[in-house]
C-alpha cells in the first residue's frame, strides 16, 4: 500500500507539530529551572551595621562608581576585619549583589584580595 504524497505531507506535519509541542515543554522546564537558579538567595537575617562601620574605611572615588570607601585588612583589627570579610564572603557580596540589611546606610561588597568596599545607599523616595 503506497501512502500519497498528501497523505506524507500531513503525517510529516503532525510529526512536526508533536516534536514542537515536546520542544515547548522543555523550553518552559529550562526557563523555570533557570529562573530558579538565578536568583540569589537573600539572607534571612542580617548582622549589626556596626559590624563593617567599626573598620577603618579610606575614600575613594572613580568615573563608574562615584565616591565609596575601602577598608585594608592591613589597616583594621585582623578580628574585626576577619569577622566582616567572612560575613560578605558567605553571603556572596559583590558589586552587583551587594550585602545590606534593613536600615543600613551603607552597602557592602568585596573585590580582589584584603579589600571590603563599601557605598553609601540612596535615599529611598
Amino acid at each position: 500500500m503506497s501512502q500519497s504524497l498528501d497523505e506524507k505531507s500531513q503525517r510529516l506535519g503532525q510529526m512536526l507539530a508533536q516534536i514542537r509541542n515536546a520542544l515547548q515543554g522543555a523550553t518552559e522546564a529550562i526557563d523555570a529551572y533557570t529562573n530558579f537558579l538565578g536568583k540569589p538567595m537573600e539572607p534571612t537575617s542580617f548582622v549589626k551595621e556596626e559590624t563593617f562601620t567599626i573598620l577603618k574605611f579610606e575614600l575613594a572615588k572613580s568615573e563608574r562608581l562615584g565616591e565609596y570607601e575601602v577598608a585594608l585588612k592591613s589597616s583594621n583589627l585582623p578580628d574585626k576585619w576577619s569577622h566582616a570579610y567572612n560575613i560578605l564572603r558567605q553571603n556572596n557580596a559583590v558589586i552587583n549583589s551587594r550585602y545590606s540589611g534593613p536600615n543600613y546606610r551603607f552597602s557592602y561588597w568585596l573585590y580582589g584580595e584584603n579589600r571590603i568596599y563599601r557605598q553609601r545607599l540612596k535615599a529611598q523616595g
